[in-house]
């Protein structure tokens, strides 16, 4: 069974239907109690970093979520879920985050360029990925669709197993032993997202 962590921070209808698609019985969950429970668990994310952090020790899910993954059953972040697994992230000042990965959440560095990179990067673009069980059956470059204003710094490279280029390269997907995240929208993704999902059951 397969939890999807409700925080009042995500768009959980459409992560919900697209497991849905597969054929997958997933749980919109609460009650940080529960989490325990569940063999896998989705944390999605829309919006502020600052926020989601908060929303989330309001409802005793950032202790349940970290306990969950000292279990070693497979959690997966999704957007700014993926974010929120880092220790910190800039969006706003500094804010802690879980610290399930190293590393930290910066803003994209327009400065380098004559021409602004526009902000939010938003659409389709290509994930250059590393071997891994996620991406399983997919090429090594797939197009997924991203909305996101900031990106991960892994402390550690092997932590970082996808990359795409906006302006300049940045990481686009993590994993470290259980805890994973990928920074675009799987369920936005059309049949590359789906492949990303289901291998996620698949674990």
């Amino acid at each position: 069974m397969i939890a999807i962590v409700d925080y009042n921070m995500g768009n959980l209808a459409s992560v919900k239907n697209a497991f849905d698609l597969l054929g997958e019985r997933v749980v919109v969950e609460s009650d940080p109690e529960k989490l325990s429970s569940y063999d896998k668990v989705i944390l999605p994310g829309v919006g502020a970093f600052a926020d989601a952090m908060e929303h989330l020790k309001t409802r005793g899910m950032d202790e349940a979520v970290k306990e969950y993954t000292r279990s070693g059953k497979h959690l997966l972040g999704i957007c700014l879920g993926m974010q929120l697994l880092f220790e910190s992230s800039e969006e706003f000042g500094i804010n802690e985050g879980l610290g399930l990965i190293r590393g930290r959440v910066v803003a994209f560095d327009t400065s380098r360029f004559h021409t602004p990179l526009k902000v939010p990067h938003m659409g389709w673009n290509r994930m250059f990925t590393k071997k891994h069980p996620l991406f399983e059956g997919l090429d090594e470059a797939h197009y997924l669709y991203f909305v996101h204003s900031y990106h991960a710094l892994c402390q550690n490279d092997a932590d970082s197993i996808g990359e795409s280029v906006y302006g300049y390269r940045f990481t686009s997907a993590v994993a470290h032993e259980n805890v994973m995240g990928i920074q675009p929208h799987p369920e936005k993704s059309h049949r590359n997202g789906l492949s990303i999902l289901e291998n996620f059951i698949n674990l």
